[in-house]
């Protein structure tokens, strides 16, 4: 979920001290709320003036896709596509168009087991207020779901949605694509180390000069306590969870991860995470797999070059695709 932003803005420079380093090289890490979620910037900067421009890149780069994708923007281009799109067709920019590509191509590979038309029915709990719709009205909603009657037309560069009350939210999926935009940046600007997050989505860049980044995967029961740690180097990853914007009512866990079929919270798995080369894809994978729930979701990973996951089942058992199934997995006794 996209929110205004609220500039934190923590920074912390760690100088070297040994003979490879200069004293203007170190640790830099910056921090910003930004898109409802908390932006974090870890990088090793050989000089810190470069080191400080370049955190700054990525939080702007956070800000533009805040402004052009937050569905709680009036102003936003995704705003403008959800008031529009259901009369008529709309013309939108490359990049939107690029992305909503993207999002039905997942939504096919998978099914429908992701699917950004979920918003019809997802915007109609309040995880804050601990309220849901009612039958008729959750009935009434999945009527507007359905990737197929999103309508995009490459020549004249449009989306059209076919059915009344239809509405795309591209919640995480942005986020995922934020984070490839900014280590894309990162990479423009010489920088070697780095791990940039927001919220679920992270990436790590190279590693963390003669260590690996970790990783740790958090429980979904136990606040604070992670369930597993992953020693990673270059890569992305998406961790989606029931914990995160949930209530329980009658010992029923209803959370923002919607099912697309059925309009309702899955309650087969805790938390996925995805490992992959992108954001994007470990984002929408994350998705699925929560979705498709452990057996099928496993075997869709598996079919899949370049992805790993690692799910938390309903009875909180870990487990495995067969690329993590290797020593240096530490995970909790």
């Amino acid at each position: 979920m996209f929110g205004t932003p609220r500039d934190i803005a923590t920074r912390k420079f760690v100088a070297g001290g040994s003979p490879q380093h200069t004293p203007q090289s170190g640790w830099l890490q910056r921090q910003e709320a930004i898109m409802g979620t908390a932006i974090h910037v870890e990088l090793w900067a050989d000089d810190r003036a470069a080191g400080e421009a370049a955190m700054e890149a990525v939080m702007q780069e956070m800000h533009r896709i805040d402004h052009a994708m937050s569905p709680h923007r009036p102003d936003s281009e995704l705003s403008r596509i959800n008031r529009e799109a259901a009369t008529q067709a709309v013309r939108i920019s490359t990049e939107m168009f690029q992305l909503l590509t993207r999002a039905a191509h997942f939504s096919q590979l998978s099914g429908g087991a992701f699917d950004i038309t979920y918003a019809a029915v997802g915007r109609l709990f309040d995880y804050r207020l601990q309220t849901r719709p009612d039958p008729q009205a959750l009935a009434r909603a999945q009527q507007a779901v359905g990737y197929r009657h999103v309508i995009l037309d490459r020549h004249n560069q449009t989306v059209r949605f076919e059915r009344p009350g239809m509405c795309i939210d591209l919640g995480g999926f942005a986020k995922g694509y934020s984070i490839d935009n900014a280590a894309a940046l990162l990479r423009q600007r010489g920088i070697r180390h780095a791990n940039v997050s927001a919220g679920g989505d992270s990436c790590v860049m190279g590693d963390r000069r003669g260590r690996p980044w970790t990783i740790g995967i958090r429980d979904p029961r136990r606040p604070g306590e992670v369930i597993a740690v992953l020693p990673l180097e270059d890569t992305s990853i998406s961790t989606s969870g029931d914990y995160e914007r949930c209530f329980v009512e009658a010992g029923v866990r209803f959370h923002h991860l919607i099912d697309p079929s059925t309009g309702r919270s899955p309650s087969c798995v805790q938390s996925v995470t995805i490992l992959g080369q992108d954001g994007l894809t470990t984002e929408a994978f994350s998705k699925c797999v929560f979705v498709l729930g452990v057996e099928r979701g496993m075997q869709f990973v598996e079919s899949q070059p370049g992805l790993d996951a690692v799910v938390v089942d309903a009875r909180g058992t870990l487990h495995y695709s067969t690329g993590l199934l290797a020593p240096g997995l530490q995970t909790r006794q």
